[in-house]
Parts: structure tokens; C-alpha cells; sequence
């Protein structure tokens, strides 16, 4: 943030920056300045966005095209007296429009999420008096005392630090926590290097420090991200634009087929000189019931009940589904752009290697569970003084606390020095125990200018130690002597050269790096600085990192064999970086890495050229996020964005889905996301990848399924009454309703929840430019209009001398079709005989097959429908021609299953 010379805080001396806000730091504000100063800057709160209200969010479910449509259905059925018509149909519509509300009334409170991360009071220095008051209250200009623990509530210059560290994980995403400083530094550098800054939403983790108020509210670095959160406009998920697509073609398709019917109808009476009110009547009910058999009713229920059903198998599956729509958006994804911190990483730091007596071991486990082995085939890790006496000193001159919660290992304190402890306790040694027999008597502790810190130990054997650990360059200037095998003696200068290169090689490994050193200490020794860190006894060096989750790791190799590519984005340094995404097999030789430097100079556009070649961008912003959203949706892909820090909201919100860690994410990542991990697993969204293709597959099923049906009966009985007059009608309204409502109603909901088929997983994403209508359904229904339409014609015009015979006919033929295409259609490529077992469309078509013997015994029934009880030759006909549409189904799915075959190879080498 700039002053009013457009100078940034960072860039000023501490002395410069306290005469700009017009405050001395030994006295603070007083508290007649701090209400003028509330009255100019306002609370240090977060803006809220307007809400909408239950009632107007109940109004907006009814501006989707099908619920207009089938709205304007209730009402023409109840004009013409069809009041059991309009009824079913306004209690699907208004099941949908419940369902919803339900949903959407759940979501969208990104912004009361950032406003709980400010914490509630914070040590304030007022009219020369330390006193607690609401974080709400501050303005710029009031002096905050920090110690750990402190959230920090709103942006701040330090004036004083004392070993002071802050995690800055949430708001930049640098795993390891910043140590402060109080020089100013230049002008143009990023947020994540801005080390004599602290910032609203972060936490000191170490140490103590004072620091002067220059940003609240809505200026504060995380205010800006709460602009961006409200700024950034969600766009509608690929599901949510299919079916409108589809509300439009069918109610194109409906009121086409009513004007068609009614105009034609009418006209050719009216030349006959024989129009007349019942005539008119029984046309617009014929046009309606084939109105209805055209826009399958059910549409918006059998998609919400689908996503409805993803989202609870996803909640089995530790994948919390905040927003309805996003169950079938991971079906679709193409990328992932994924946080690296606590989400591709335990976002616990663990020891890897360890340097001593020349050489260097491993050593096993990951994150904080104290359990691993250190393997070395050059050295007797069970009995090595040197690696036992390294590895007490790293817990003595630590100051994090290993404890166990919940079944859990967490560390309270720092991770650096938490690492060295859970290496120490793997070891054998008992932190608490060593603690209390070594107690520590004299300190001098960590800063960022010393980088290094000492502890002097009154040890169980009577003498007095001290322990130095820091980086590794600086211990080893501070050190004389090195241990040889438990022994002590002089430190050559080839072994420093070789100690140096050997922290170099661990660095590049993307491994933090701690030397550690100690020495004994006589009483006479003064326990100063220049005197006790001097002529030490280097034990060796400890590298440690952010190790991958093992299972993300697995997660990696399934999303590229499944075509989909997974991108690594951090906060941390580039090598770190590139070495966790070679581990976890996100890079590759000859994949590009950018920082957030570079990233900054390019324009949308050269972006967007190279982005499919990235897949490491390092020290980035939430700016640079949103950046890398923008350009892949650009290039046409399907975009989810994992993270769990404040950082990742404004690129969860804009990503095509935003998926939060439920453990470690922060409130403002969950509320901004999509959906939940609830267990923090990146391998959880395979899994929801695979149920969103799941209910997307079973969404397509019920829609080709339904279409084909109706537009078979659309094509056929609308046909017949174009070319032979409303006299001929091959089947009466209450026939047409009851197929579309009775015959097709259950078989088609059976699909909607059939069983996922063996293959899911192994497709490529589907193109998310991509219509439901896609070529393969297209097929199925082109098949129809070849093969079946032309049959019904045939069987109808040549039993025409007999009406009530030839409707018989079509009546049980519609039906025996449509059975037989519901039992074809539990899968779309898999054979009849090899498609996954469903029982409940099973016991649908058992049930339509009784439901229809039942009612076709009573004559009332047959009366209504224009038939009568079919015959034997009937059946045989019937029967004969359901064979040949199952064959040609059959070949038909042998063809798509080649085609599916070269796409999946395809998209493998794309990826």
C-alpha cells in the first residue's frame, strides 16, 4: 500500500514511516486521535455483500427456460380442462424449484468468512499504556505489541522485532515462516518478500515485535482479496448451460409442433366449411399431449435428483459438495491447478537427510508422526555419537512442542524446529524427558540479520553446553573443530569446502538446510555473543522439506493416464518447487516453469500462448492465480483449482470449480470453493472425478433415452395428423400421456441412478464445448429416425383400414421399444450382455410390464386409450422388430467403443 507521496510502506525508513502517520512509538495514539481516525478510515472490517433475500432466491429457480416452459404447460393444460396434467407437472416444477433454493441458500458467504479471520481484541500501545482492544477498532497509526500466538489484524510496518517469525502460509503460500526484519526495502518487490511488513489474516509464529498500523478494513492486502472475491463473476458450470440448451431446442421443438398442428388442422377444416368450438378443443388437446410427449417434464427433477444422489456418494468419499452443479463440472475437468502447500504436501516440514561425520544418511517417515528409520550403508546409525549428539542439540535449541491430538501429531511452535524434534524423537530420545534432565539456562535467540540461534544447556553430565543451529554458512564460520566418530578434532578447510558443497547439493533438492554445532562452556566463559559462538564443534548438517502426500503422488498418475493435467502452484521458491513436482510427477524434462516476476510482465495473452507447456509457476500472488485461471479457460479447458489458504479464494471462485481442504483450509478457501476435501486428500478428487463422470453419464442415459422416445412419438403421431387430418390420430391423448408419463417415467429414472461402469475412469475428459447432443447420442437418435419411424408408418397406414387396431398396434409397439431401449441403454458402450447389472431399472420394466396387463384388462381403460387387447400375430410382429432395433443398438455401441479407444490415446499424448 502507497502513502500519500506514493511511497510504499516497505520502502521507508521506520523513522520516516511514524512521522507520516503522525505517531510516536513510545506513547501510541490517544484517545481522542483514534476516534477522529475511525471517523476518516471506518471500522477494520471487511465489507458485506448485499444478500439476496429466501423470497427473491425461491423467485430466481423459476427463470430457468425448461421451468418456463413447462410452466406455460400447466397453464394451456389447465385451459382446456386436463386439470391431473397440470397438477403432476407444477409438482415437478415446484420440486425443483425447493431443491435449489435449498442449494444456493446454503452458499456464497466468502465474505462473512474473511471477516471471521481478523481476530477479536490485539495488544495495543495507547497514551504511553499497553491495553487489549477490538481488532475492529484499530486505524492507521496505532502501535500493535505482537508476541506468538498474535493473528495479525491488520496490515502493519515493524519498527521493533526481537526473533520475530509470522506464517504467511494463507496469504502467500510460503510453507516456512517469514523471519522479520525492520530495514526498508525497495520499492517493486513482491508481498512474500516484504520481511519488514506484517499483513491482516497471517499469525506470528516466534518471537516478539511492535509494529505501526498502515492499512485496515478494505485496504488491507486481505481486504483486496475480498474485493476480488466479490469482483469476480461466477460463470455457469457446463451442466447448467446444457440444459438450458436443451429447455430450448424442446421448447422450440413444442411450440412448433403445436402451432404446426393446431394451424394445419384448423385450416384444412375451415376449407371444408366444417370448424367448429368442440373441433378446436379436441385439436389443442392433441397439440398439448404431443406438446408434453416432446419436453420430457422430468427433466430439471431427474438432473437435480442425479446431482443430488453425486453428492451424497461424494460426501461418503470425504468430498463435501457445496454447490449442486459442481458434482458433473469435475466430470469434465481437464486441469487441476493445485496449492503445493498442505494440499500436494503434508504441510509439515520433515527431515530427509543428515550430514555427519562425512556422510550423509536418510532418513524415513513423513510429516510429524515420530516414527522412521535412518539408513546408512557407510555408518552404524544405532551407535553413532555424532548423530546422536547432532540430533540432541537440534531438540534442545528448539523451542517447538511435539504433542498428540486426536490420534494426531501436531507441532505447536515452529516446523523448522519441529522437524528436529520428531527427528529426535524418532531416535528414541524423549522430548520432555531430555528437556527436563538438559534444562536450558541462557539463550540468545534467532533473527534474521544473525540466522542462527544458541542455548546453553546445564547438561545431565555435569557440564555446561552450548547448542547453535542456523544456516549451515553461518555455523560453520562460528566453528573451529568438527567431530570425527564421537571424537573432536581440528576443522580442516578442504572439509569446510566440502561441507559447503554438500549443502548446495541438498539445497537444489529442494531441502531447507540447518547447520548445528556446539561446544562446552566454563563458568569463566562470559555467555555473550562474541564470546560463547566462537571456536564451536561442528556436528553436521539437516536438510528437511515440505514432503509430498503419498497418495497425491497416485493421484498424479491416475489424472494423467485419465488425459487430465495437473499444475503445481506455490508460494515458495522455484527449486523447492521443481523438486516436489518431479516427486510428484506434475514436471517433467523439458516442462516451462514461471515465477510470479514473470509472470507479472506478460500480458494475458502471451500467457495464453504458453500456458499448456507450464506446470510449475513459483513465489506467485492470487493475482497470478486468477492470471493462470483466466488464460487455460481461454484456451477452452475445464478448470478446478484446489487450495486451502486465503490466497486461493479469488481462483476458486473464478475456476470452473473450486475445490477447499476441509482440515487445513481456511473459512474464506471453503466458502469461496466449489466443494470440500474433508479429509485434505488430493487423491479424494479422482475419486470425485469419478463420480461427476458418473452423474453425468447417468444425466446422458436418461436425456438420449427420453429424446429418442419422444421424438419418436413426436415424429410419428404429429406426421400421421399433418398428412391424414386430426381424424386419424395414430394414437388418442390419454395413450400419448400415459407413455410419456407411465412407460418412459420410471424406466428413464432408473437411469438416472444406474450402476458406473468399469471404464469410467479410463476416458478422456469430455470437451467442455461439447453438447449434450453430442455425436454419439446424435447417433442413437439418428437411428431411430432411420430404422423404427419408418416401421411405424409402415404398420399403422397398413392396418388403417381398422383405427382402433392399427392405434393398438402402435400403442404396445411404442411400448415394447421403449423397454427394450431402457434395458440397451444401462450402458451406451458397453454390449448388452458385458453392461453393469441394475436391478431398480430391473424391476421398472417389471413393473410397466404389469402395470400395463393389469390396466389393458378393464375396458373403461381401452376405451380412453383408443385400443383393444392385442393378438397373438400382434405380439409377433411387435416382438419381431424389438429384436431387430437391439441389433442394430448393438452395432451401433461396437462402433463407439472403437472410437472411444482412439480418443483415449489421444488425449494421453496430449497430456
Amino acid at each position: 500500500m502507497l502513502n500519500k507521496y506514493g511511497v510504499s510502506w516497505h520502502a521507508m525508513e521506520t523513522e520516516q514511516v511514524l512521522r507520516e502517520l503522525n505517531v510516536d512509538s513510545h506513547q501510541g495514539l490517544s484517545e481522542q486521535e483514534v476516534k477522529i481516525r475511525l471517523e476518516q478510515y471506518g471500522y477494520n472490517e471487511l465489507k458485506k455483500e448485499e444478500k439476496i433475500s429466501p423470497f427473491s432466491l425461491f423467485l430466481k429457480q423459476f427463470k430457468n427456460i425448461l421451468i418456463v416452459i413447462l410452466i406455460v404447460a400447466i397453464v394451456l393444460s389447465g385451459l382446456v380442462g386436463e386439470v391431473i396434467d397440470a397438477v403432476i407437472i407444477a409438482v415437478i416444477v415446484l420440486f425443483c424449484a425447493i431443491l435449489g433454493f435449498i442449494q444456493e441458500y446454503r452458499a456464497e458467504r466468502a465474505l462473512e468468512a474473511l471477516k471471521k479471520m481478523l481476530s477479536p481484541t490485539i495488544t495495543v500501545l495507547r497514551e504511553g499504556k499497553e491495553e487489549e482492544v477490538p481488532s475492529k477498532e484499530l486505524v492507521p497509526g496505532d502501535i500493535l505489541l505482537l508476541e506468538a500466538g498474535d493473528k495479525i489484524p491488520a496490515d502493519a510496518r515493524l519498527i521493533e522485532t526481537r526473533s520475530l517469525r509470522c506464517d504467511e502460509a494463507p496469504l502467500t503460500g510460503e510453507s516456512v515462516p517469514v523471519g522479520k526484519e525492520i530495514e526498508p526495502l525497495r520499492e517493486n518487490i513482491p508481498i512474500s518478500d516484504r520481511k519488514n511488513m506484517i499483513f491482516a489474516g497471517t499469525t506470528v509464529t516466534y518471537g516478539r515485535g511492535k509494529a505501526v498500523v498502515t492499512a485496515t478494513g478494505m485496504k488491507t492486502e486481505l481486504g483486496k482479496i475480498a474485493e476480488e472475491v466479490t469482483t469476480v463473476e461466477t460463470e455457469k458450470t457446463p451442466l447448467e448451460k446444457r440444459t438450458e440448451e436443451i429447455g430450448k431446442w424442446l421448447g422450440v421443438i413444442a411450440l412448433g409442433i403445436c402451432f404446426l398442428v393446431v394451424t394445419i388442422s384448423i385450416l384444412r377444416e375451415a376449407l371444408g366449411g366444417k370448424v367448429d368450438l368442440p373441433f378446436i378443443v379436441k385439436v389443442t388437446m392433441f397439440a398439448i399431449a404431443l406438446a408434453v410427449a416432446a419436453v420430457p417434464e422430468a427433466l430439471a427433477a431427474i438432473v437435480t435428483g442425479a446431482l443430488a444422489i453425486g453428492m451424497r456418494q461424494m460426501a461418503k468419499r470425504h468430498a463435501l459438495v457445496r454447490k449442486m452443479p459442481a458434482v458433473e463440472t469435475l466430470g469434465c475437468t481437464t486441469i487441476i491447478c493445485s496449492d503445493k502447500t498442505g494440499t500436494l504436501t503434508k504441510g509439515e516440514m520433515t527431515v530427509r537427510k543428515i550430514f555427519t561425520d562425512g556422510k550423509i544418511l536418510e532418513v524415513t517417515g513423513v510429516g510429524y508422526d515420530p516414527k522412521g528409520e535412518f539408513k546408512s550403508s557407510e555408518m552404524d546409525t544405532k551407535n553413532s555419537k555424532s548423530l546422536r549428539l547432532l540430533l540432541q542439540g537440534g531438540l534442545l535449541c528448539s523451542d517447538a512442542i511435539l504433542e498428540q491430538k486426536e490420534g494426531k501429531w501436531v507441532i505447536k511452535g515452529d516446523p523448522t524446529e519441529g522437524a528436529l524434534v520428531v527427528a529426535a524423537v524418532k531416535a528414541g530420545f524423549h522430548e520432555v524427558e531430555l528437556r527436563i534432565e538438559n534444562p536450558r539456562i541462557e539463550e540468545i535467540p534467532f533473527s534474521s540479520e544473525r540466522k542462527r540461534m544458541t542455548t546453553v544447556h546445564q547438561m545431565a553430565n555435569g557440564k555446561r553446553w552450548a547448542f547453535m543451529k542456523g544456516a549451515p554458512e553461518i555455523v560453520l564460520q562460528r566453528c573451529s573443530h568438527i567431530t570425527d566418530e564421537g571424537d573432536i578434532r581440528e576443522l580442516k578447510d578442504t572439509e569446510r569446502a566440502q561441507i559447503l558443497k554438500i549443502n548446495e547439493e541438498m539445497a537444489k533438492g529442494a531441502l531447507r538446510v540447518i547447520g548445528l554445532a556446539y561446544r562446552e562452556c566454563p563458568e569463566s566463559l562470559p555467555w555473550t555473543e562474541d564470546y560463547l559462538e566462537q571456536n564451536m564443534i561442528f556436528l553436521g548438517l539437516v536438510g528437511m522439506m515440505d514432503p509430498p502426500r503419498e497418495e497425491a503422488i497416485e493421484a498424479t498418475k491416475i489424472c494423467k493416464q485419465v488425459g487430465i493435467k495437473p499444475i503445481m502452484i506455490t508460494g515458495d521458491h522455484k527449486l523447492t518447487a521443481v523438486a516436489i513436482a518431479k516427486e510428484i510427477g506434475i514436471y517433467k524434462d523439458g516442462d516451462q516453469v514461471l515465477t510470479g516476476e514473470e509472470l507479472e510482465k506478460m500480458s494475458d495473452e502471451e500467457l495464453e500462448k504458453i500456458v499448456d507447456k507450464v506446470t510449475v509457476y513459483a513465489r506467485v500472488s492470487p493475482m497470478d492465480k486468477l492470471k493462470i485461471v483466466k488464460a487455460w479457460k481461454a484456451r477452452g479447458e475445464v478448470v478446478a483449482m484446489t487450495g486451502d489458504g486465503v490466497n486461493d479464494a479469488p481462483a476458486l471462485k473464478q475456476a470452473d470449480i473450486g475445490v477447499a481442504m476441509g482440515i487445513s483450509g481456511t473459512d474464506v478457501a471453503k466458502e469461496a470453493s466449489d466443494m470440500v476435501l474433508t479429509d485434505d486428500n488430493f487423491a479424494t478428487i479422482v475419486k470425485a472425478i469419478e463420480l461427476g463422470r458418473w452423474v453425468y453419464d447417468n444425466i446422458k442415459k436418461y436425456l438420449t433415452y427420453l429424446i429418442r422416445c419422444n421424438i419418436t412419438e413426436v415424429v410419428v403421431i404429429g406426421g400421421v395428423v399433418l398428412i391424414s387430418g386430426p381424424e386419424y390420430l395414430p394414437l388418442l391423448p390419454a395413450a400419448i400421456l400415459y407413455m410419456n408419463l407411465a412407460t418412459d417415467g420410471l424406466p428413464a429414472l432408473a437411469l438416472g441412478v444406474a450402476p458406473p461402469e468399469p471404464d469410467i475412469l479410463q476416458r478422456p475428459p469430455r470437451d467442455p464445448n461439447e453438447s449434450v447432443f453430442s455425436w454419439d447420442v446424435k447417433v442413437f437418435i439418428l437411428l431411430a429416425l432411420i430404422i423404427e419411424i419408418p416401421f411405424f408408418y409402415y404398420l399403422f397406414y397398413h392396418e388403417l383400414a381398422d383405427i382402433t387396431h392399427a392405434r393398438t398396434e402402435i400403442f404396445f409397439l411404442f411400448i415394447v421399444i421403449e423397454l427394450i431401449i431402457a434395458l440397451n441403454f444401462r450402458s451406451m458402450r458397453y454390449s448388452f450382455f458385458k453392461a453393469p447389472p441394475h436391478k431398480w431399472l430391473l424391476l421398472a420394466i417389471i413393473w410397466e410390464v404389469i402395470l400395463i396387463t393389469i390396466l389393458t384388462q378393464f375396458p373403461s381403460v381401452l376405451d380412453a386409450f383408443g385400443i383393444v387387447k392385442p393378438k397373438m400375430d400382434d405380439l409377433k410382429v411387435i416382438t419381431g422388430f424389438g429384436i431387430v432395433v437391439f441389433i442394430s443398438m448393438e452395432i451401433t455401441k461396437a462402433i463407439l467403443r472403437k472410437k472411444m479407444a482412439r480418443d483415449i490415446e489421444r488425449r494421453k499424448i496430449l497430456v
